[in-house]
């Protein structure tokens, strides 16, 4: 199949129409529908990598150390967000437990593992194999990435044993509210931009290779 870079077909209704070069928070809709056919990705590209860093070492905080600290009557009882999934094991809800671990650990880690996977070799102007696969792929799990949901209901939850017992915010739970905010930037990444990279990152490789007169 012929690739042609400099074409462009609307979602919406299909037609095609010539890729045109944008200016900076400049949007490309399609007249005939209305949908947006491109946009100017602007500091994205630059920002995208280090904002997947920091969220892999804020992942790693928040899976590691302690979510919440709490006492009663004497007694101190923390854990971790491994240790909630194996309690809820534990107590014979083990549905809850997978989604909880699919929704809060698996998906979101996968989508920063591709994410990395991805932008690295772009860095050197390389694409990785099956780099087609990997961003639809990456785009599938989206939806199930629910790390926002799950901190919402740990403050939900904070808020009302507040009243019952002196409870701590551990350092895992400062660190998911980070995450949260560093996926919702990582993730409004338009995917066109992979492509956008990718195109350049090939270009570029092929004028970095010597022609054959060179190499002569």
């Amino acid at each position: 199949m012929k690739e042609i870079p400099e074409a462009i077909v609307c979602e919406g209704c299909d037609a095609v129409y010539h890729r045109a070069p944008l200016h900076e928070r400049e949007i490309a809709r399609c007249p005939r529908c209305g949908t947006e056919l491109d946009r100017h990705p602007g500091a994205q590209q630059a920002r995208i990598l280090p904002f997947t860093v920091a969220a892999l070492i804020m992942f790693a905080i928040a899976n590691l150390f302690p979510i919440v600290e709490i006492e009663l009557r004497g007694l101190r009882s923390q854990t971790t967000l491994t240790g909630a999934v194996i309690a809820l094991a534990g107590e014979g809800m083990s549905l809850v437990a997978l989604l909880v671990l699919a929704t809060t650990l698996l998906f979101p880690l996968l989508q920063l593992l591709i994410l990395v996977w991805l932008l690295v070799p772009l860095r050197h102007h390389r694409r990785v194999a099956g780099f087609a696969w990997l961003v639809r792929a990456m785009q599938s799990l989206r939806p199930w990435g629910m790390i926002e949901v799950f901190l919402l209901g740990v403050l939900v939850a904070l808020v009302k044993l507040s009243s019952m017992a002196t409870v701590l915010p551990g350092p895992a739970l400062y660190a998911f509210m980070a995450l949260t905010v560093l996926l919702t930037a990582v993730l409004a990444f338009d995917p066109r931009g992979f492509w956008t990279l990718a195109e350049g990152a090939t270009v570029a490789a092929e004028d970095a290779s010597p022609s054959p007169e060179e190499a002569a």
